[in-house]
């Protein structure tokens, strides 16, 4: 394989490409929690639409970073900072544009598919707005603190889980949107710690985040909030009738998220003694909602 094919495929960012399959996987339990099969050719479209935005969110994000000098200004860890790919071979810079435009037109396609084949406009806003996300997150949306703190949850979060049931279904569900928030508190979370590390770099070219307006100390206490929220919601959920009761098996992160949260605070500004943190703040965004997803598949699965 070419060094230019490398650095290519290196844009992508596969390990961040799991949160997607968790997120779909919600949204395909939810749809089979409220009654609905799941037809194969939907959940496979619903998955590689949404596989493809975020493919296509990672390349903007890696071009947009090359073109204004941020990847040769921060100091990359493994959860923040850039893959590094472009810097290193810059020549690949017109391919990974290409392919950012090329993804993002492979999930419009998708989800022009399965608005035919439902013969419903449920899916409609979710996607145009998956996919203005897609396009405005690095040159507009980073530069506005609180829709950079809230984007990435919502895009993972309402668009994507709601998305994939109403991809399935055709109709919005309550439900749905009340697992959904787990997610969008988690994600919000993740990108909101995997900052830390880029405060200087960030402000250097532009960007304007929470950690680098109001100080890391007190975004920790910011992030320890929406972890905490985070394990609160599945109960809520619970309470309200929202969710079945198998939902509380997204409550076994308790410990894992008492971890983040603590961390985050006792080392906001001690960036290497962060990283610990910042891993377990992966772990935890990746298995809460995967446990509700399996709580929601099992009551679908006792169900019938």
């Amino acid at each position: 394989m070419s060094s230019t094919a490398r650095t290519v495929i290196g844009t992508l960012r596969w390990p961040f490409l799991l949160l997607t399959p968790v997120c779909v996987a919600l949204g395909l339990a939810s749809a089979a929690w409220s009654g609905h099969p799941l037809p194969l050719s939907r959940a496979a479209a619903a998955l590689f639409g949404a596989l493809a935005a975020h493919i296509s969110v990672n390349m903007f994000n890696e071009w947009h970073d090359f073109r204004s000098g941020l990847d040769s200004l921060t100091q990359r860890t493994p959860f923040s900072g850039g893959s590094g790919a472009l810097p290193a071979h810059p020549a690949a810079a017109q391919l990974t544009l290409l392919g950012a435009c090329v993804s993002c037109g492979l999930a419009a396609g998708l989800g022009l598919w399965l608005l035919w084949v439902q013969q419903s406009w449920a899916l409609l806003p979710l996607g145009l707005t998956g996919l203005l996300l897609v396009v405005a997150y690095t040159p507009w949306i980073t530069r506005h603190p609180l829709l950079c703190l809230l984007a990435p949850g919502i895009g993972f979060g309402p668009l994507m889980v709601g998305g994939t049931q109403v991809a399935i279904t055709g109709e919005h569900h309550w439900g749905t949107y009340a697992a959904s928030l787990v997610p969008l508190l988690l994600v919000s979370g993740l990108l909101l710690l995997n900052q830390f590390p880029d405060v200087e770099a960030d402000r250097a070219v532009g960007r304007r985040h929470l950690p680098m307006l109001w100080g890391r100390p007190r975004a920790a206490r910011l992030l320890a909030g929406l972890v905490a929220a985070g394990q609160l919601l599945p109960l809520l959920g619970v309470l309200l009738g929202w969710l079945p009761t198998l939902a509380l098996l997204a409550l076994l992160t308790a410990p894992l998220a008492w971890r983040v949260a603590q961390g985050a605070i006792a080392h906001a500004d001690d960036l290497p003694a962060l990283l610990p943190t910042m891993g377990r703040n992966v772990a935890l965004t990746l298995m809460v909602p995967l446990l509700l997803a399996i709580g929601l598949a099992a009551t679908a699965l006792g169900g019938r």
